[in-house]
Protein backbone atom coordinates (compact mmCIF):
# COMPACT_ATOMS: atom_id res chain seq x y z
CA UNK A 1 0.00 0.00 0.00
CA UNK A 2 1.73 3.50 -1.02
CA UNK A 3 1.67 6.37 1.10
CA UNK A 4 -1.55 8.02 -0.78
CA UNK A 5 -3.30 4.28 -1.11
CA UNK A 6 -2.83 4.67 3.38
CA UNK A 7 -4.92 7.80 3.10
CA UNK A 8 -7.24 6.37 1.22
CA UNK A 9 -10.37 4.97 2.52
CA UNK A 10 -10.53 1.56 1.81
CA UNK A 11 -12.66 -1.69 3.01
CA UNK A 12 -11.93 -5.05 3.02
CA UNK A 13 -15.22 -7.42 1.32
CA UNK A 14 -14.91 -10.82 2.21
CA UNK A 15 -17.18 -12.09 -0.43
CA UNK A 16 -19.58 -10.29 -3.35
CA UNK A 17 -22.42 -11.15 -1.13
CA UNK A 18 -21.37 -9.92 1.46
CA UNK A 19 -23.50 -6.82 3.04
CA UNK A 20 -21.05 -5.26 5.25
CA UNK A 21 -17.38 -4.66 4.59
CA UNK A 22 -14.02 -3.76 7.67
CA UNK A 23 -12.50 -0.91 7.66
CA UNK A 24 -8.60 -1.00 6.18
CA UNK A 25 -7.27 1.89 7.05
CA UNK A 26 -5.18 2.68 10.74
CA UNK A 27 -6.85 4.05 12.96
CA UNK A 28 -10.18 3.81 11.38
CA UNK A 29 -12.17 6.60 9.74
CA UNK A 30 -13.85 9.14 10.33
CA UNK A 31 -18.04 10.00 9.73
CA UNK A 32 -17.95 11.87 6.15
CA UNK A 33 -14.88 9.56 4.57
CA UNK A 34 -15.89 8.23 1.17
CA UNK A 35 -14.76 4.98 -0.02
CA UNK A 36 -14.25 4.67 -3.95
CA UNK A 37 -17.49 3.07 -4.73
CA UNK A 38 -18.85 6.47 -3.33
CA UNK A 39 -20.13 5.17 0.00
CA UNK A 40 -19.76 7.62 3.27
CA UNK A 41 -19.69 6.58 6.21
CA UNK A 42 -22.25 8.16 8.96
CA UNK A 43 -20.26 6.85 11.94
CA UNK A 44 -16.45 6.76 12.66
CA UNK A 45 -15.54 3.43 12.41
CA UNK A 46 -12.67 2.21 13.89
CA UNK A 47 -10.17 -0.33 11.97
CA UNK A 48 -11.59 -3.84 11.64
CA UNK A 49 -14.86 -2.69 12.46
CA UNK A 50 -17.37 -3.68 9.78
CA UNK A 51 -19.63 -0.99 7.67
CA UNK A 52 -22.99 -1.27 6.54
CA UNK A 53 -22.35 -1.06 2.60
CA UNK A 54 -26.32 -1.20 1.90
CA UNK A 55 -29.14 -0.21 4.26
CA UNK A 56 -29.74 -2.59 6.48
CA UNK A 57 -33.40 -2.51 7.46
CA UNK A 58 -34.18 -4.29 11.27
CA UNK A 59 -34.42 -8.01 10.87
CA UNK A 60 -31.71 -8.12 7.83
CA UNK A 61 -29.60 -11.15 8.05
CA UNK A 62 -25.63 -9.98 7.97
CA UNK A 63 -23.35 -11.35 5.74
CA UNK A 64 -20.01 -11.66 6.16
CA UNK A 65 -17.58 -15.03 4.61
CA UNK A 66 -21.13 -15.29 3.05
CA UNK A 67 -22.52 -16.25 6.01
CA UNK A 68 -24.88 -14.81 8.47
CA UNK A 69 -22.94 -13.62 11.41
CA UNK A 70 -26.60 -12.19 13.08
CA UNK A 71 -29.43 -10.51 12.09
CA UNK A 72 -30.16 -6.55 12.99
CA UNK A 73 -32.19 -5.66 15.98
CA UNK A 74 -32.84 -1.83 14.39
CA UNK A 75 -32.47 -0.30 11.10
CA UNK A 76 -29.17 0.62 10.11
CA UNK A 77 -28.32 3.03 7.12
CA UNK A 78 -25.78 2.44 4.86
CA UNK A 79 -22.13 3.77 6.33
CA UNK A 80 -23.05 3.05 9.53
CA UNK A 81 -20.90 0.99 11.94
CA UNK A 82 -22.66 -2.15 12.42
CA UNK A 83 -20.81 -3.53 16.02
CA UNK A 84 -22.11 -6.48 18.04
CA UNK A 85 -24.40 -4.59 19.98
CA UNK A 86 -26.75 -3.94 17.25
CA UNK A 87 -26.61 -7.57 15.70
CA UNK A 88 -28.83 -10.76 17.61
CA UNK A 89 -26.35 -13.62 17.33
CA UNK A 90 -27.98 -16.66 15.19
CA UNK A 91 -28.84 -20.00 17.08
CA UNK A 92 -26.15 -22.82 16.55
CA UNK A 93 -26.19 -24.97 13.79
CA UNK A 94 -27.91 -28.67 15.05
CA UNK A 95 -25.95 -31.57 14.55
CA UNK A 96 -28.03 -33.73 12.41
CA UNK A 97 -28.60 -33.44 8.85
CA UNK A 98 -25.10 -32.22 7.74
CA UNK A 99 -23.12 -32.41 5.03
CA UNK A 100 -21.60 -35.60 5.52
CA UNK A 101 -17.81 -35.71 3.31
CA UNK A 102 -18.91 -34.12 0.35
CA UNK A 103 -16.36 -31.94 -0.75
CA UNK A 104 -13.84 -33.63 -2.85
CA UNK A 105 -11.27 -31.19 -3.65
CA UNK A 106 -8.70 -31.80 -6.28
CA UNK A 107 -5.34 -34.05 -5.41
CA UNK A 108 -2.35 -31.91 -5.08
CA UNK A 109 0.66 -32.70 -5.96
CA UNK A 110 3.45 -33.94 -3.23
CA UNK A 111 5.67 -31.68 -2.55
CA UNK A 112 9.03 -32.98 -2.54
CA UNK A 113 12.59 -31.92 -1.18
CA UNK A 114 12.29 -30.51 1.76
CA UNK A 115 13.91 -31.18 4.62
CA UNK A 116 15.05 -29.83 8.08
CA UNK A 117 17.59 -31.02 10.92
CA UNK A 118 15.76 -32.90 13.70
CA UNK A 119 16.29 -35.08 16.44
CA UNK A 120 15.69 -38.78 15.46
CA UNK A 121 13.70 -40.51 18.45
CA UNK A 122 14.15 -44.57 18.88
CA UNK A 123 9.97 -44.86 18.41
CA UNK A 124 11.08 -42.98 14.97
CA UNK A 125 9.58 -39.73 15.92
CA UNK A 126 11.70 -36.76 15.36
CA UNK A 127 11.97 -33.31 17.56
CA UNK A 128 12.50 -30.04 16.76
CA UNK A 129 14.26 -29.49 20.33
CA UNK A 130 16.58 -31.80 22.76
CA UNK A 131 15.16 -31.25 25.73
CA UNK A 132 15.27 -32.68 29.51
CA UNK A 133 11.77 -32.78 30.89
CA UNK A 134 11.02 -32.98 34.09
CA UNK A 135 7.25 -34.94 35.12
CA UNK A 136 5.18 -34.14 38.26
CA UNK A 137 2.74 -36.36 39.58
CA UNK A 138 0.84 -33.13 41.30
CA UNK A 139 1.40 -29.74 42.11
CA UNK A 140 2.36 -30.30 45.56
CA UNK A 141 6.07 -30.83 44.16
CA UNK A 142 6.22 -27.92 41.59
CA UNK A 143 7.96 -26.01 44.35
CA UNK A 144 10.94 -28.58 44.73
CA UNK A 145 10.85 -29.13 41.13
CA UNK A 146 11.38 -25.38 40.22
CA UNK A 147 14.21 -25.11 42.51
CA UNK A 148 16.21 -27.98 41.06
CA UNK A 149 15.56 -27.24 37.94
CA UNK A 150 17.08 -23.79 38.44
CA UNK A 151 20.07 -25.97 39.98
CA UNK A 152 20.08 -27.94 36.61
CA UNK A 153 20.09 -25.07 34.44
CA UNK A 154 22.94 -23.58 36.41
CA UNK A 155 25.05 -26.23 37.57
CA UNK A 156 24.97 -28.99 35.07
CA UNK A 157 23.32 -28.03 31.52
CA UNK A 158 26.27 -25.94 30.35
CA UNK A 159 28.27 -28.94 30.58
CA UNK A 160 26.08 -30.60 27.84
CA UNK A 161 25.93 -28.17 25.49
CA UNK A 162 23.73 -30.54 22.67
CA UNK A 163 20.97 -30.52 25.18
CA UNK A 164 18.62 -27.42 24.40
CA UNK A 165 17.05 -26.60 28.06
CA UNK A 166 15.62 -28.47 31.07
CA UNK A 167 11.74 -27.78 31.70
CA UNK A 168 9.66 -28.91 34.48
CA UNK A 169 5.76 -30.23 33.29
CA UNK A 170 4.25 -28.39 36.20
CA UNK A 171 0.28 -28.18 36.64
CA UNK A 172 -2.59 -28.32 39.14
CA UNK A 173 -3.76 -31.67 39.05
CA UNK A 174 -2.84 -34.64 40.96
CA UNK A 175 -4.89 -34.70 43.75
CA UNK A 176 -7.80 -33.39 45.50
CA UNK A 177 -9.42 -34.73 42.45
CA UNK A 178 -11.98 -37.18 41.56
CA UNK A 179 -9.09 -39.56 40.17
CA UNK A 180 -11.89 -42.68 39.14
CA UNK A 181 -14.48 -40.05 37.32
CA UNK A 182 -15.15 -41.15 33.79
CA UNK A 183 -13.59 -37.82 32.73
CA UNK A 184 -10.36 -38.24 34.50
CA UNK A 185 -8.55 -40.41 31.77
CA UNK A 186 -8.71 -36.78 30.14
CA UNK A 187 -5.65 -35.00 32.32
CA UNK A 188 -4.19 -38.21 32.84
CA UNK A 189 -3.48 -39.30 29.05
CA UNK A 190 -2.77 -35.39 28.47
CA UNK A 191 -0.09 -35.66 30.99
CA UNK A 192 1.32 -39.02 30.12
CA UNK A 193 1.52 -37.91 26.77
CA UNK A 194 3.27 -34.96 27.22
CA UNK A 195 5.80 -36.57 29.00
CA UNK A 196 6.24 -38.56 26.01
CA UNK A 197 6.50 -35.20 23.31
CA UNK A 198 9.02 -35.82 20.88
CA UNK A 199 10.90 -32.68 21.80
CA UNK A 200 11.83 -34.84 24.87
CA UNK A 201 14.11 -37.62 23.25
CA UNK A 202 12.93 -40.55 25.44
CA UNK A 203 14.20 -39.21 28.71
CA UNK A 204 11.66 -38.28 31.16
CA UNK A 205 12.13 -37.90 34.83
CA UNK A 206 9.27 -38.12 36.99
CA UNK A 207 9.20 -36.71 40.43
CA UNK A 208 6.34 -37.74 42.84
CA UNK A 209 5.23 -36.59 46.18
CA UNK A 210 4.52 -40.13 47.77
CA UNK A 211 0.82 -39.89 48.96
CA UNK A 212 -1.23 -38.12 45.95
CA UNK A 213 -4.11 -40.11 43.98
CA UNK A 214 -2.20 -39.82 40.61
CA UNK A 215 0.33 -42.46 41.50
CA UNK A 216 3.38 -42.73 39.20
CA UNK A 217 1.71 -46.46 37.98
CA UNK A 218 -1.35 -44.65 37.30
CA UNK A 219 0.28 -41.86 35.14
CA UNK A 220 2.76 -44.10 33.83
CA UNK A 221 2.02 -47.61 32.07
CA UNK A 222 3.37 -50.46 34.29
CA UNK A 223 7.01 -51.74 33.21
CA UNK A 224 7.46 -48.66 31.56
CA UNK A 225 9.07 -47.05 34.58
CA UNK A 226 11.70 -47.44 37.17
CA UNK A 227 11.14 -46.36 41.07
CA UNK A 228 14.65 -45.27 41.93
CA UNK A 229 16.48 -44.00 45.22
CA UNK A 230 18.03 -41.01 46.21
CA UNK A 231 21.24 -42.09 45.13
CA UNK A 232 20.76 -44.15 42.09
CA UNK A 233 18.95 -44.53 38.94
CA UNK A 234 17.66 -47.45 37.09
CA UNK A 235 16.87 -47.55 33.36
CA UNK A 236 13.86 -49.63 31.66
CA UNK A 237 16.50 -51.31 30.01
CA UNK A 238 15.42 -51.21 26.48
CA UNK A 239 16.58 -48.67 24.07
CA UNK A 240 13.14 -48.67 22.04
CA UNK A 241 11.14 -47.46 25.49
CA UNK A 242 11.23 -44.28 27.12
CA UNK A 243 13.75 -43.73 29.48
CA UNK A 244 11.60 -43.13 32.48
CA UNK A 245 12.69 -42.74 36.27
CA UNK A 246 10.99 -41.58 39.05
CA UNK A 247 11.85 -39.90 42.39
CA UNK A 248 9.62 -39.53 45.26
CA UNK A 249 9.79 -36.94 47.37
CA UNK A 250 8.25 -39.10 50.61
CA UNK A 251 10.89 -41.63 50.52
CA UNK A 252 12.87 -42.75 54.25
CA UNK A 253 16.04 -42.33 52.62
CA UNK A 254 15.76 -38.20 52.24
CA UNK A 255 16.94 -36.59 55.00
CA UNK A 256 16.06 -32.61 54.30
CA UNK A 257 15.18 -30.58 51.96
CA UNK A 258 18.86 -30.94 49.68
CA UNK A 259 19.02 -34.55 49.88
CA UNK A 260 15.85 -34.72 47.83
CA UNK A 261 17.33 -31.66 45.39
CA UNK A 262 20.54 -34.39 45.04
CA UNK A 263 18.50 -37.04 43.92
CA UNK A 264 16.69 -35.01 41.44
CA UNK A 265 20.02 -33.58 40.29
CA UNK A 266 21.21 -37.42 39.92
CA UNK A 267 18.50 -38.76 38.10
CA UNK A 268 18.96 -35.50 35.45
CA UNK A 269 22.65 -36.19 35.48
CA UNK A 270 22.10 -39.53 33.58
CA UNK A 271 19.61 -38.04 31.32
CA UNK A 272 21.44 -35.41 30.02
CA UNK A 273 24.36 -37.55 29.23
CA UNK A 274 22.49 -39.21 27.02
CA UNK A 275 20.65 -36.23 25.33
CA UNK A 276 23.98 -34.87 25.33
CA UNK A 277 24.87 -37.92 22.63
CA UNK A 278 22.41 -36.81 20.27
CA UNK A 279 22.72 -35.12 17.52
CA UNK A 280 20.16 -33.45 14.62
CA UNK A 281 20.12 -35.55 11.48
CA UNK A 282 18.63 -34.18 7.65
CA UNK A 283 14.38 -35.51 8.02
CA UNK A 284 12.48 -35.06 5.53
CA UNK A 285 9.42 -32.01 6.36
CA UNK A 286 6.99 -35.06 6.58
CA UNK A 287 8.37 -35.34 10.37
CA UNK A 288 6.81 -32.23 11.45
CA UNK A 289 3.60 -32.43 13.54
CA UNK A 290 2.75 -28.66 13.67
CA UNK A 291 -0.01 -27.57 16.48
CA UNK A 292 -2.15 -24.07 14.88
CA UNK A 293 -4.00 -21.95 17.18
CA UNK A 294 -5.19 -18.43 17.11
CA UNK A 295 -5.60 -15.83 20.30
CA UNK A 296 -5.97 -12.62 20.70
CA UNK A 297 -7.95 -12.48 17.31
CA UNK A 298 -9.44 -9.56 15.64
CA UNK A 299 -11.15 -9.07 12.32
CA UNK A 300 -8.02 -9.17 10.54
CA UNK A 301 -7.24 -12.48 11.50
CA UNK A 302 -9.58 -14.10 8.71
CA UNK A 303 -8.39 -11.84 6.48
CA UNK A 304 -4.47 -12.34 6.90
CA UNK A 305 -3.05 -14.61 9.06
CA UNK A 306 -5.77 -17.29 9.42
CA UNK A 307 -5.67 -17.56 5.77
CA UNK A 308 -1.99 -17.40 4.80
CA UNK A 309 -1.32 -20.18 7.72
CA UNK A 310 -4.11 -22.00 5.66
CA UNK A 311 -2.17 -21.85 2.51
CA UNK A 312 0.98 -22.86 4.70
CA UNK A 313 -1.20 -25.48 6.10
CA UNK A 314 -1.95 -27.48 2.94
CA UNK A 315 1.95 -26.96 1.80
CA UNK A 316 2.79 -28.83 5.05
CA UNK A 317 0.37 -31.64 4.03
CA UNK A 318 1.35 -31.93 0.28
CA UNK A 319 5.07 -32.81 2.10
CA UNK A 320 3.74 -35.89 4.15
CA UNK A 321 3.93 -33.85 7.56
CA UNK A 322 0.77 -33.48 10.19
CA UNK A 323 -0.81 -31.03 11.17
CA UNK A 324 -3.93 -30.57 13.68
CA UNK A 325 -6.49 -27.31 14.19
CA UNK A 326 -8.19 -27.04 17.52
CA UNK A 327 -10.54 -24.91 19.20
CA UNK A 328 -14.23 -26.38 19.75
CA UNK A 329 -15.77 -22.98 20.15
CA UNK A 330 -14.00 -21.50 17.87
CA UNK A 331 -15.43 -23.74 15.11
CA UNK A 332 -18.71 -24.96 16.55
CA UNK A 333 -20.54 -22.55 14.20
CA UNK A 334 -18.79 -23.85 10.92
CA UNK A 335 -19.24 -27.42 11.64
CA UNK A 336 -20.69 -27.73 8.37
CA UNK A 337 -17.51 -26.95 6.64
CA UNK A 338 -15.42 -29.17 8.70
CA UNK A 339 -18.14 -32.37 8.21
CA UNK A 340 -18.36 -31.56 4.66
CA UNK A 341 -14.20 -31.57 4.38
CA UNK A 342 -13.78 -35.26 6.25
CA UNK A 343 -12.28 -37.60 4.07
CA UNK A 344 -14.63 -40.13 5.50
CA UNK A 345 -18.26 -40.79 6.50
CA UNK A 346 -16.02 -41.68 9.72
CA UNK A 347 -14.10 -38.94 10.12
CA UNK A 348 -17.07 -36.16 9.76
CA UNK A 349 -19.08 -38.50 12.58
CA UNK A 350 -16.25 -38.18 14.84
CA UNK A 351 -16.13 -34.40 14.47
CA UNK A 352 -19.90 -34.60 15.43
CA UNK A 353 -19.13 -36.99 18.36
CA UNK A 354 -16.98 -34.37 19.90
CA UNK A 355 -18.84 -31.10 19.09
CA UNK A 356 -21.49 -33.16 20.85
CA UNK A 357 -19.32 -33.65 23.71
CA UNK A 358 -18.62 -30.26 24.42
CA UNK A 359 -21.88 -29.09 23.83
CA UNK A 360 -22.99 -30.71 26.75
CA UNK A 361 -19.89 -29.83 29.05
CA UNK A 362 -20.76 -26.29 28.12
CA UNK A 363 -24.62 -26.97 29.25
CA UNK A 364 -23.60 -28.20 32.07
CA UNK A 365 -21.96 -25.45 33.13
CA UNK A 366 -24.95 -23.58 32.23
CA UNK A 367 -23.30 -21.15 29.54
CA UNK A 368 -22.68 -21.88 25.77
CA UNK A 369 -20.55 -21.03 23.22
CA UNK A 370 -21.49 -17.11 23.09
CA UNK A 371 -18.81 -17.29 26.51
CA UNK A 372 -16.05 -17.51 23.98
CA UNK A 373 -15.68 -13.87 22.70
CA UNK A 374 -13.45 -11.30 24.85
CA UNK A 375 -13.57 -7.84 24.85
CA UNK A 376 -10.73 -7.79 23.25
CA UNK A 377 -11.92 -9.71 20.17
CA UNK A 378 -14.70 -7.08 20.32
CA UNK A 379 -12.43 -3.79 20.28
CA UNK A 380 -10.53 -5.76 17.20
CA UNK A 381 -13.82 -6.20 15.37
CA UNK A 382 -15.51 -9.58 16.08
CA UNK A 383 -19.03 -9.18 16.94
CA UNK A 384 -19.70 -12.73 18.22
CA UNK A 385 -18.62 -16.40 18.41
CA UNK A 386 -19.79 -17.03 14.62
CA UNK A 387 -18.04 -14.02 12.69
CA UNK A 388 -14.74 -15.44 14.95
CA UNK A 389 -15.28 -19.00 13.89
CA UNK A 390 -15.59 -17.98 9.98
CA UNK A 391 -12.07 -16.65 10.71
CA UNK A 392 -10.62 -19.00 12.53
CA UNK A 393 -11.54 -22.25 10.59
CA UNK A 394 -9.33 -20.66 7.33
CA UNK A 395 -6.31 -21.33 9.10
CA UNK A 396 -7.12 -25.63 8.44
CA UNK A 397 -6.49 -24.93 4.66
CA UNK A 398 -8.81 -27.19 1.81
CA UNK A 399 -6.85 -30.41 2.32
CA UNK A 400 -9.12 -32.80 3.67
CA UNK A 401 -9.81 -33.63 7.01
CA UNK A 402 -8.18 -36.99 7.74
CA UNK A 403 -8.24 -37.53 11.82
CA UNK A 404 -9.88 -36.26 14.91
CA UNK A 405 -8.85 -37.03 18.40
CA UNK A 406 -10.03 -36.64 21.77
CA UNK A 407 -8.78 -34.10 24.13
CA UNK A 408 -5.67 -35.83 25.51
CA UNK A 409 -4.98 -38.55 22.48
CA UNK A 410 -2.27 -38.83 20.61
CA UNK A 411 -2.07 -38.05 17.13
CA UNK A 412 -2.86 -41.38 14.85
CA UNK A 413 -1.76 -40.41 11.94
CA UNK A 414 -0.28 -37.91 8.97
CA UNK A 415 -2.49 -35.36 7.40
CA UNK A 416 -4.72 -32.59 8.63
CA UNK A 417 -6.41 -33.55 11.86
CA UNK A 418 -9.17 -32.06 13.87
CA UNK A 419 -7.65 -32.33 17.52
CA UNK A 420 -10.40 -31.58 19.98
CA UNK A 421 -9.62 -28.98 22.76
CA UNK A 422 -11.17 -26.23 24.67
CA UNK A 423 -10.50 -22.53 22.83
CA UNK A 424 -8.64 -21.20 25.73
CA UNK A 425 -4.61 -20.48 24.28
CA UNK A 426 -3.00 -22.53 27.45
CA UNK A 427 -5.28 -25.73 27.36
CA UNK A 428 -5.34 -25.86 23.54
CA UNK A 429 -1.80 -25.50 23.21
CA UNK A 430 -1.22 -27.91 26.51
CA UNK A 431 -3.47 -30.74 24.87
CA UNK A 432 -2.01 -30.21 21.51
CA UNK A 433 1.87 -31.11 23.01
CA UNK A 434 0.59 -34.15 24.47
CA UNK A 435 -0.92 -34.99 20.81
CA UNK A 436 2.89 -35.37 19.50
CA UNK A 437 3.24 -31.50 18.55
CA UNK A 438 6.81 -30.25 17.74
CA UNK A 439 6.09 -27.02 15.85
CA UNK A 440 3.82 -24.53 16.79
CA UNK A 441 2.10 -21.55 15.01
CA UNK A 442 0.12 -18.77 17.23
CA UNK A 443 -1.93 -15.91 15.11
CA UNK A 444 -2.88 -12.68 16.36
CA UNK A 445 -4.58 -9.68 15.77
CA UNK A 446 -4.60 -8.28 19.25
CA UNK A 447 -1.19 -9.28 20.40
CA UNK A 448 -0.25 -11.81 22.99
CA UNK A 449 3.35 -12.48 24.62
CA UNK A 450 2.13 -16.35 24.66
CA UNK A 451 4.60 -19.07 24.53
CA UNK A 452 5.71 -22.42 25.31
CA UNK A 453 9.11 -23.93 26.80
CA UNK A 454 8.59 -27.47 25.24
CA UNK A 455 8.44 -26.57 21.59
CA UNK A 456 8.61 -23.40 19.40
CA UNK A 457 6.20 -20.70 19.29
CA UNK A 458 6.09 -19.00 15.78
CA UNK A 459 4.17 -16.32 16.30
CA UNK A 460 2.10 -14.09 13.15
CA UNK A 461 0.60 -10.44 13.76
CA UNK A 462 -2.40 -10.29 11.85
CA UNK A 463 -1.83 -6.28 10.84
CA UNK A 464 0.93 -4.16 9.92
CA UNK A 465 0.37 -1.95 13.37
CA UNK A 466 1.08 -5.11 15.79
CA UNK A 467 3.75 -6.17 13.85
CA UNK A 468 5.60 -2.36 13.94
CA UNK A 469 4.82 -2.08 17.41
CA UNK A 470 5.94 -5.68 18.66
CA UNK A 471 8.57 -6.14 16.23
CA UNK A 472 10.68 -8.57 18.80
CA UNK A 473 7.64 -10.33 19.83
CA UNK A 474 6.17 -11.03 15.74
CA UNK A 475 7.69 -13.16 13.60
CA UNK A 476 6.22 -13.04 11.19
CA UNK A 477 3.87 -10.04 9.90
CA UNK A 478 0.76 -11.23 7.71
CA UNK A 479 -0.55 -7.71 8.25
CA UNK A 480 1.14 -6.99 4.22
CA UNK A 481 -1.38 -9.06 2.82
CA UNK A 482 -3.88 -5.89 3.71
CA UNK A 483 -1.19 -3.58 3.17
CA UNK A 484 -1.54 -4.70 -0.66
CA UNK A 485 2.57 -5.42 -0.15
CA UNK A 486 2.44 -9.23 -0.35
CA UNK A 487 -0.09 -11.97 -0.99
CA UNK A 488 -1.21 -14.57 1.00
CA UNK A 489 0.78 -17.13 -0.84
CA UNK A 490 3.75 -15.23 -0.03
CA UNK A 491 2.96 -15.27 3.24
CA UNK A 492 2.41 -18.68 3.12
CA UNK A 493 5.50 -20.00 1.37
CA UNK A 494 7.74 -17.04 3.72
CA UNK A 495 6.09 -18.88 7.05
CA UNK A 496 6.97 -22.53 5.37
CA UNK A 497 10.07 -22.01 5.03
CA UNK A 498 10.81 -20.04 8.17
CA UNK A 499 9.12 -23.06 9.86
CA UNK A 500 12.20 -25.22 8.33
CA UNK A 501 14.40 -22.91 10.09
CA UNK A 502 13.32 -22.87 12.95
CA UNK A 503 12.67 -26.93 13.25
CA UNK A 504 16.09 -27.08 12.10
CA UNK A 505 17.43 -24.83 15.45
CA UNK A 506 19.05 -22.24 12.80
CA UNK A 507 16.75 -19.66 14.04
CA UNK A 508 14.84 -19.05 16.96
CA UNK A 509 11.28 -17.61 17.46
CA UNK A 510 11.17 -14.31 19.73
CA UNK A 511 9.06 -16.36 22.47
CA UNK A 512 12.28 -18.75 22.35
CA UNK A 513 15.07 -15.68 22.83
CA UNK A 514 13.07 -13.82 25.13
CA UNK A 515 11.89 -17.60 27.09
CA UNK A 516 8.49 -16.69 27.20
CA UNK A 517 6.95 -19.76 28.51
CA UNK A 518 2.99 -20.01 29.55
CA UNK A 519 2.09 -22.50 32.03
CA UNK A 520 0.51 -25.68 31.18
CA UNK A 521 -2.91 -26.29 31.63
CA UNK A 522 -4.27 -29.78 31.87
CA UNK A 523 -8.27 -29.57 30.79
CA UNK A 524 -10.24 -31.53 33.78
CA UNK A 525 -13.85 -32.00 33.34
CA UNK A 526 -13.86 -34.12 36.11
CA UNK A 527 -15.68 -33.13 39.46
CA UNK A 528 -13.05 -31.42 41.84
CA UNK A 529 -13.03 -33.17 45.86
Amino acid sequence: MTTADARKPLFIRMHDADNVAIVANDGGLDAGAVFGNGLALVDRVPQGHKVALVDLPRGTAVRRYNVTIGTTNKDIPAGSWVHERLLDMPAARELEGLPIATVKPPVQAPLEGYTFEGFRNADGSVGTRNILAVTTTVQCVAGVVDFAVQRIKAELLPKFPNVDDVVGLEHSYGCGVAIDAPDAIIPIRTLRNISLNPNFGGEVMVVSLGCEKLQPERLLPPGSFAIVDERSVVGTGSSAEPQLDVVCLQSENHIGFMSMIDSIMTAAQLHLERLNARRRETVPASELVVGVQCGGSDAFSGVTANPALGFCTDLLVRAGASVMFSENTEVRDGIDQLTSRASTPEVAEGIIREMAWYDAYLKKGLVDRSANTTPGNKKGGLSNIVEKAMGSIVKSGSVPITGVISPGEKLKAKGLTYAATPASDFICGTLQLAAGMNLHVFTTGRGTPYGLAQVPVIKVATRTDLARRWHDLMDINAGRIADGEATIEDVGWELFRFMLDVASGRKKTFAEQWKLHNALVLFNPAPIT
